[in-house]
C-alpha cells in the first residue's frame, strides 16, 4: 500500500512540477493556460488519490469529500480555463508571433 500511495504522490508531484515549468516557459498566455490546467488537474488528482489510499478510506465521509473533489476539479478547471482564455482573446491579448494558426479568429470572421 505504501509503494502505491508513494507512486501516487510522485506522478500527482510530477505533473505539479512540469505544469510550473511549463508557466515558466511557454510564450503566451494560452499556451501558460494550457500546460498550467492539464497538470495542476492531472496533479491534484494524483496527489488526492495518495491521500484517499493513505487514509485506507478510513470512513465514509472522507473517501466521499476526496472524491467529490476530485470530480468538482476535473468539472470546473477545464471550464475555468477556457473562459480565462476566451476573454483574454476578446480582450485583445495577443498570441505569440511564433505560433501559426489562430482557429478562432478565422471562426470569428465566418460568424
Amino acid at each position: 500500500m505504501e509503494a502505491l500511495v508513494s507512486g501516487l504522490m510522485l506522478i500527482g508531484l510530477f505533473f505539479l512540477l512540469t505544469g510550473t515549468l511549463g508557466l515558466l516557459r511557454l510564450h503566451d498566455v494560452y499556451a501558460r493556460m494550457h500546460a498550467t490546467t492539464k497538470s495542476t488537474t492531472f496533479g491534484v488528482a494524483g496527489v488526492l488519490l495518495a491521500a484517499l489510499f493513505h487514509l485506507r478510506f478510513l470512513n465514509l465521509s472522507s473517501g466521499l469529500k476526496e472524491i467529490l473533489i476530485l470530480g468538482f476539479l476535473f468539472l470546473t478547471a477545464p471550464v475555468g480555463a477556457h473562459m480565462i482564455a476566451r476573454a483574454a482573446y476578446r480582450a485583445g491579448v495577443e498570441l505569440w508571433q511564433g505560433g501559426v494558426v489562430d482557429e478562432f479568429k478565422e471562426w470569428n470572421e465566418k460568424q
